[in-house]
């Protein structure tokens, strides 16, 4: 017995300082943890202890939303039915030119192909097309009162006639010629572009536009077709007056300057698009895994809508084209604002940009040509180092409206 008890008073003198400890430990916190157990505390006055230092309050974290992925408006964005703050105002389409305007025949054309192209049709196959329409109805309305069977009872059974085959033979073949000549010519200027001022990637989606810019840090716009106001969800910028026409108005445009050669280059990310704005008399095919290149020059300024011309799916005729050629010095600002940069004397550093820069989207900035200026910069591996061109920097993901792309696959 007496063992017994000397084996109780030695476990409890083991466990003392244990015991002891547990009844200092703060309980568990129930803001770190809400859907823990709470224990209750006992009343009981603790043994005196040494307290540690205060912890300092937990800083939060700031919140800082994800780059919206391609083709995607971001959660995150503030909803407005405006343009993204800092944004150039929009320009007001002019009725009749750049848009259709219910004539039945072509759009007005402010590209130097597209006034050649216009004048072939209308110069020169247009009138041949009516020469040849009416001369066959002629034709057809003699033979068929000429030798019907009251008139020609005895029909005639002439088999040859040289002269008669000859005209049938050789009159094709001067039309043809008359045709090739102004279409050759057209084709070379077409599809011979001058050198370019600006180059512009062009990727369809289905079903939306994407644009980026190599020259001017390759920034990138998602283009979407803008909803009416009856028809916009909650949170998505509906369409107004300034934007364009219903169907054709989009919530980012592609800008490019006055004057300026656009090489496009014209690709696809899912299925076979057609990138087409009639008013530039240009039509190119997006097709997956090909680049292919066309180029524009608009020496008017204002805005010119185009649509997908190749059925890609479902909303096909819901991904409209938008092209707003404005001012040098507009182009300069609206890069500024979408983040990217002009390119300097020598050209962009990406290699898909145009090279070299011409002075239709050169910067302003000429202080490296003014007398007293800073020295050049040495050449870093072999690569010059222009500190205009070294200033360009990764351009920030752009804010788009909240424009959702309907039918947008998963990434």
């Amino acid at each position: 017995m007496k063992s017994f008890k000397t084996m109780i008073a030695t476990v409890a003198l083991a466990m003392s300082p244990a015991l002891a400890f547990a009844q200092t430990a703060a309980p568990p916190s129930a803001v770190a943890n809400p859907a823990g157990p709470q224990i209750a505390t006992s009343t009981a006055p603790a043994p005196a202890v040494v307290a540690d230092a205060p912890r300092p309050a937990p800083i939060p974290t700031p919140i800082v939303p994800k780059p919206a992925a391609l083709g995607q408006a971001s959660a995150n964005l503030p909803a407005s039915n405006d343009p993204a703050p800092g944004a150039l105002p929009q320009a007001l389409p002019t009725p009749g030119i750049g848009l259709p305007d219910g004539r039945a025949h072509l759009q007005d054309q402010v590209t130097e192909v597209g006034q050649d192209a216009a004048w072939m049709h209308d110069v020169v196959l247009m009138p041949i097309i009516t020469i040849i329409t009416l001369f066959v109805l002629a034709l057809l309305v003699w033979v068929v009162f000429r030798y019907r069977r009251a008139a020609n009872p005895t029909p005639s059974r002439t088999s040859h006639n040289t002269w008669l085959e000859v005209f049938w033979t050789l009159a094709p073949v001067i039309i043809l010629l008359v045709i090739a000549v102004p279409s050759i010519r057209l084709l070379a200027k077409q599809y011979s572009p001058p050198p370019a001022d600006l180059t512009v990637k062009v990727i369809g989606n289905q079903w939306y536009w994407t644009y980026q810019y190599p020259d001017n840090g390759d920034f990138e716009l998602v283009s979407n077709m803008l909803k009416e106001p009856g028809q916009a969800a909650a949170g998505q910028r509906a369409r107004k007056d300034a934007d364009g026409p219903r169907l054709l108005a989009v919530d980012e445009r592609m800008v490019v300057p006055a004057g300026a050669v656009v090489k496009l280059i014209v690709t696809s990310a899912d299925v076979i698009h057609s990138f087409a704005v009639p008013a530039f008399w240009t039509k190119m095919d997006a097709v997956p895994g090909r680049l292919n290149e066309t180029w524009f020059k608009v020496d008017r300024p204002g805005v010119y809508y185009g649509q997908c011309s190749e059925l890609c799916g479902a909303r096909h005729a819901f991904m409209p084209i938008a092209v707003e050629v404005v001012s040098r010095p507009q182009f300069a600002a609206w890069v500024a604002s979408k983040g990217g940069t002009m390119p300097g004397p020598r050209g962009a550093i990406n290699p898909d940009a145009t090279s070299p820069s011409s002075p239709a989207t050169a910067g302003t900035s000429t202080a490296a040509a003014a007398p007293g200026s800073a020295p050049e910069a040495p050449s870093v591996g072999g690569v010059a180092s222009d500190p205009t061109v070294n200033a360009t920097v990764t351009a920030q993901p752009v804010a788009q409206g909240t424009t959702v792309n309907e039918g947008t696959q998963a990434q």
